[in-house]
């Protein structure tokens, strides 16, 4: 999607604070900027309606444009101040008349009232029946999107939309306890959707795709860009950690696929995901037909590449099909590039499983990724999985390795679950020669990788590293740390 602001050509609506804002978005054209007085309060809900026109409304603060971050720069509380609040204390605070388009958000706070839980804070699709009904061309840039600091909010974005992005923004206070929460999700749009430059914090799961049947019949989520995000959880949610403010919010994952298609999520830092209303896995990538009604759903063309995960109960979860209802098989994942560090441990609980594969997936690759987890490599289980490609990882053996259920560790595994599997060029760290394919390689600590010795270079072999360029590819085992750090386009918060 091309996010580009464009010059406005039509006239700009000023609203003051007590202005009405419906009013301003129904008298609005296509080119038209409405400005809202920085820091006034509007009280909603609002309604985007359908107009004519394929020309952008903009609403956005009257702030002058220097007091906020340039295009391209996240946002962050501290500009609350220069924003008007969308507000309201039932529905949500922003829904979408049947086919509305072009409207874009830009230096907003939206909320709900004060000690209110809204379900939505935006609701961009209400169910629509046909394509052409759902709601398109809808972009929120360097907005601060938050639920109530005491009382939550069940979800930031309802993401049922088509060409939608969500830039620069800032998203907190997506929880709630007993039940599923997301900063973002979307279950019945067809997409194209862009998340990126933003940070995204929820309870539930911080991004989800799926999670519902859609509305229309053979509907996937598809076209979808998460990229340059922090996506995480606070502390301050997790029971017996110093800052734990008291409230059991339900803790699952930072980012859950259940029906998606050509999906790209690079450059994200994942972190702080631990165990409690799930088992601690980071990443979902997990095909389901939630309801029973969508057997199409599927999880496909998945590209998950320049990531770090850490901080985590478990690294990737991956589902080939739906063990309750019909679906169509997971197929075609590249996971390469990225650092898995700190996951699993006492801390974050969970098994520390750097990947789950279950249940008969298609050509999973898995390479050039460095993992230094505390649990097993791979865990197998159900219907053999084919096409399975495991190269040039750097990752710890620990105890079980690549483990299977009802299997040995080793080839024991890769012979009943990845039968035409390609493992090579692979440094496990602390395993045994004789349980694997000839042409991996078996150091016996971390400190036998040669690894060098810098903070801001840990992952990168030094020239004494016996394992320089003994890739497949003729490039160094695990992540390229110079690849990875273009992808993220901005500085990864310290440990």
């Amino acid at each position: 999607m091309d996010t580009t602001p464009t010059a406005p050509a039509g006239r700009t609506l000023s609203v003051s604070a007590g202005g009405d804002l419906q009013a301003a978005l129904e008298r609005a054209q296509p080119g038209d900027v409405i400005t809202l007085e920085a820091d006034a309060s509007f009280v909603g809900p609002f309604t985007l309606p359908k107009k004519r026109g394929d020309e952008w409304i903009t609403i956005r603060t009257s702030a002058p444009d220097d007091r906020l971050p340039p295009p391209g720069a996240r946002i962050d509380p501290s500009y609350a101040r220069f924003m008007p609040k969308l507000e309201a204390g039932r529905g949500a605070v922003i829904v979408t008349a049947p086919g509305a388009h072009h409207y874009r958000f830009v230096g907003i706070e939206i909320r709900p009232k004060a000690r209110v839980a809204l379900v939505n804070l935006v609701q961009l699709g209400t169910g629509e029946p046909a394509v052409e009904l759902i709601p398109s061309h809808l972009i929120f840039d360097r907005c601060y999107l938050h639920g109530d600091p005491e009382k939550g909010t069940r979800r930031g974005i309802a993401m049922n939309s088509r060409s939608t992005a969500v830039i620069d923004s800032y998203l907190s206070d997506f929880k709630e306890a007993g039940a599923d929460t997301q900063a973002i999700a979307g279950w019945t749009g067809p997409g194209p959707f862009k998340i990126a430059n933003n940070h995204l914090e929820a309870a539930g799961e911080n991004v989800l795709f799926g999670g519902a049947d859609p509305s229309i019949a053979t509907l996937v989520p598809s076209d979808i860009e998460i990229r340059s995000n922090h996506v995480l959880k606070p502390l301050a949610w997790k029971i017996g950690d110093a800052g734990y403010q008291g409230v059991p919010w339900a803790v699952k994952n930072l980012l859950e696929l259940k029906n998606a298609r050509r999906v790209l999520i690079e450059g994200n830092l994942f972190e702080q995901n631990w165990a409690h209303a799930q088992r601690g896995f980071a990443i979902q990538l997990t095909v389901r037909n939630e309801e029973g009604r969508a057997p199409w759903s599927a999880v496909e063309d998945v590209v998950f590449v320049n990531n770090i995960v850490r901080r985590v109960g478990a690294g990737i979860n991956i589902l080939g099909r739906d063990n309750h209802f019909p679906s169509e098989q997971t197929r075609r994942l590249r996971i390469a590039n990225n650092i898995f560090e700190d996951v699993g441990g006492s801390r974050w609980g969970g098994p520390g499983t750097l990947a789950q594969i279950l249940e008969g997936t298609a050509n999973v690759t898995i390479e050039h990724n460095t993992a230094l987890q505390q649990g097993p490599i791979l865990v197998a289980e159900g219907t053999p999985h084919t096409g399975f490609i495991f190269r040039n990882n750097i990752v710890a053996h620990n105890t079980a390795g690549i483990a299977g259920a009802g299997t040995g560790v080793g080839t024991g595994t890769l012979d009943a679950y990845f039968p035409d599997s390609v493992v090579r060029r692979n440094v496990m760290i602390g395993g045994h020669s004789h349980l694997y394919p000839t042409d991996n390689f078996f150091p016996a600590s971390v400190e036998a990788v040669g690894f060098m010795n810098r903070p801001e270079a840990r992952y990168r072999l030094g020239a004494s590293s016996p394992y320089r360029r003994a890739g497949s590819d003729g490039r160094d085992p695990g992540v390229d740390l110079d690849t990875l750090r273009a992808a993220m386009g901005w500085a990864a918060p310290a440990r």
